[in-house]
């Protein structure tokens, strides 16, 4: 949550999704100013908020995938030494997931 407002700086998305940990008023108002929409349920202990529940469920799918491609234990305890390796072996094991 905290590297979160980092991480937008300089970028110009649409949407923004996120889990109900990233429920935050700055947050939202930075993405905002961004001219984006933040995807973002609530948590139960705050107020209800709208948020678009069909682009929220497309997160569960880039979840998993993400999963899977962990599995190749390559990607997951980054062995490469160069960046450009391991974006290579992360596209590779993306293609054989797919796949299979």
């Amino acid at each position: 949550m905290t590297e979160a407002e980092n991480l937008l700086h300089g970028l110009s998305p649409k949407y923004v999704v996120a889990d109900k940990g990233y429920d935050c008023d700055a947050l939202r108002q930075q993405i905002r100013r961004q001219k984006a929409k933040p995807v973002i349920p609530p948590r139960k202990n705050t107020r209800r908020r709208r948020y678009d529940k069909t682009k929220y469920k497309i997160r569960n799918a880039v979840e998993r995938f993400f999963n899977r491609v962990k599995h190749y234990r390559r990607v997951a305890t980054r062995y490469d030494k160069t960046d450009t390796s391991y974006v290579g072996f992360v596209c590779l094991s993306a293609i054989v997931s797919t796949i299979l």
